[in-house]
């Protein structure tokens, strides 16, 4: 589901956590590209691998 997913919102990839945070830069779709820390630029297919929603950024604690 990418209904909560725009560009800006911050995420995680349930199997790939060694990817790091991720920031969305667009959504067509079910098709995210996301830039991860550790990983670059992804795109991802949520209707395979659903992303982790993150509420606020943990970088900013």
């Amino acid at each position: 589901m990418t209904a909560f997913l725009e560009p800006g919102a911050l995420v995680r990839h349930p199997d790939r956590p060694d990817w790091g945070l991720g920031q969305v830069q667009s959504v067509v779709g079910a098709r995210v590209t996301v830039d991860f820390e550790e990983a670059g630029k992804q795109t991802i297919d949520t209707a395979v691998a659903p992303l982790i929603f993150v509420a606020d950024d943990p970088r900013d604690r």
